[in-house]
């Protein structure tokens, strides 16, 4: 207790003392104030507190609270996630190849990657990870998982594996390899007969650039390319220098990419294209929606603003704030919020202002919906995300769909079909969607699954809140029946929406095939955005024309 004791007096003496050790000023004054009296509190909860302390998470605690009157982004990271800066910034990690998420409450594999361990030893998308190690997994288990498979490049992990159709578990003793995050998840010319090249763009780790412009000469040497799709949708983003390179890739030289500007006015940084195009003529569309954020804002903003492309899709996310990554001690790190950024054209498109109602906050982040123009004098405007120039919605999931996703049945029916039909060590050639849809409704007929519509379930609602009330008890023995004809209704959704359902099938047995790329394939073929950017690029007169240029 003495020597506990002893180091907590000599940390808070380290951090008064350093308080004091800077120039003095109203504003320093204040701070040292403050240091004050938080050591303080710490001090005498640690020492006189009626039960043990737990310093360590006492202290995480204060930190939280205090990081939790700011913006969502700026966040404490202690030794337990420094790999996850190490992979953003790296972009490489060592691990066996998968994608792990939760599914049932079981910690489950999603996704494979190609050429490493998990794929060569014959991991199956599905399989559930019962044991690490000496380690039988809990639900709980899920936050920490990463850090048991993941470890040195060279080393070994065993698991123990659930899988669908076999009673017993499986062993598996895996080598760790170091992985490379793919920032692009999918390139080719497609339709595969057009001169169309689609790129899906899902990162921006630190090799983003390069992978963007290595699969660009990949393509045109396969065969000339007359125009590209580029998707950002639901790219969350990543570093600010990766969104500069790829700019670049489309850019000319010369020509600004994004501006950042701090607290202070002197600390204006501007970032600049500094090598010719790839690609200067080609006509570019880029795909956005509401889940393309931060680096793929700062992308999508220049090639607006520059005119060099048009934007199609939903609204952007708005997250116009830019992460800085200071060092602790022990290994630990603070990102913390430094600056906004801004597209060429001046624009801030920072969408929420995390200052109002905030007394903490002095000043806003962002800035009242203002008019700006492009090089071609096209009027955009500032705050709220990158609105594009075609705004064009996917349509949206029928309910029965929604439903079914929801509760994972496709996954589980893919994990079923795949055990029964994918025995051999080739892949499989892609089975007679009819006879699949047929399985899936006695799979779905079998199983506990019942679909409940949104309008049977408010309706059970009010008959609930009103089966008391004599002025409705006539009405509520209608409604009763009528609910009893909606559940019959409900029920033969299966049948109304076949091609839809035949469709999410499709997409899930594709991808055990082929992975994240044959789901992506399949799924563009229904894919209103990048159907209508197919339609758009087709007509240069409409392309030309959004674009401000003239014939």
């Amino acid at each position: 207790m003495n020597s506990r004791r002893k180091y907590i007096v000599v940390l808070l003496l380290v951090l008064f003392v350093g308080a004091f050790s800077v120039p003095g000023s109203d504003r320093y004054l204040e701070i040292a104030k403050n240091i004050d009296i938080f050591t303080r509190v710490f001090k005498e909860i640690s020492f006189n507190y009626v039960d043990e302390i737990n310093v360590s998470e006492f202290l995480r605690a204060g930190i939280r609270g205090m990081l939790g009157t700011l913006d969502p982004y700026t966040v404490f990271i202690d030794e337990k996630r420094q790999d996850e800066i190490d992979l953003l910034t790296t972009g490489k990690y060592g691990g066996i190849g998968v994608s792990i998420g939760l599914r049932d409450n079981k910690i489950t594999i999603l996704e494979i990657m190609d050429g490493y361990s998990a794929q060569k030893q014959g991991i199956n998308v599905g399989d559930i990870i019962y044991q690490v190690g000496d380690k039988v997994l809990a639900p709980d288990d899920y936050e920490n998982i990463s850090s048991y498979v993941k470890g040195e490049p060279g080393t070994f992990v065993k698991l123990r594996i659930l899988r669908t159709g076999v009673n017993d578990t499986l062993y598996f003793e895996l080598l760790r390899e170091e992985i490379t995050i793919k920032n692009i998840t999918f390139a080719a010319f497609y339709p595969a007969e057009s001169n169309n090249a689609y790129i899906k763009l899902s990162g921006f780790s630190r090799s983003a650039g390069d992978e963007l412009k290595k699969v660009l000469i990949e393509l045109q040497r396969e065969k000339k390319i007359e125009s590209i799709v580029f998707d950002l949708r639901s790219n969350p983003g990543g570093l600010l220098d990766a969104a500069v390179e790829v700019s670049n890739t489309f850019l000319k030289k010369g020509q600004l990419i994004v501006s950042t500007r701090g607290r202070d006015s002197s600390s204006l940084k501007e970032y600049f294209a500094v090598q010719e195009p790839l690609m200067p003529d080609v006509p570019v569309i880029v795909l956005v929606n509401e889940g393309s954020a931060s680096a793929s804002e700062i992308v999508a903003g220049a090639i607006q603003d520059h005119d060099r492309g048009v934007i199609v899709g939903e609204k952007t996310f708005g997250k116009g704030l830019v992460q800085t990554i200071s060092p602790l001690s022990y290994n630990t790190s603070l990102k913390i919020t430094t600056s906004k950024y801004y597209t060429p054209s001046g624009r801030c498109i920072q969408k929420i202002d995390y200052s109002s109602k905030n007394k903490v906050l002095a000043g806003g982040l962002t800035e009242k919906d203002t008019i700006y123009n492009t090089d071609n004098k096209r009027i955009v405007y500032s705050a709220g995300g990158i609105a594009p120039d075609s705004s064009v919605s996917n349509a949206k999931k029928v309910e029965i769909v929604s439903d079914l996703l929801a509760k994972g049945m496709f996954f589980k029916f893919a994990n079923q079909y795949s055990a029964k039909n994918n025995s051999g060590a080739s892949k499989p050639a892609l089975p007679d969607m009819n006879n699949v849809y047929k399985e899936f409704k006695e799979f779905i007929n079998k199983s506990d699954y019942r679909f409940e519509s949104d309008f049977y379930k408010k309706l059970g609602v009010f008959i609930k809140e009103n089966e008391m009330n004599q002025v409705y008890s006539d009405n509520v023995s209608k409604m009763k029946s009528i609910r009893e004809e909606i559940k019959k209704s409900d029920q033969s959704n299966l049948d109304f929406y076949t091609d839809e359902i035949k469709h999410e099938l499709k997409m899930e047995l594709v991808s055990r095939i082929s992975n994240t790329k044959g789901r992506i394939m399949e799924s563009l073929e229904k894919d209103n955005q990048f159907l209508s950017a197919l339609g758009l690029l087709k007509n240069s007169q409409a392309y030309n024309k959004l674009l401000n240029k003239i014939n």
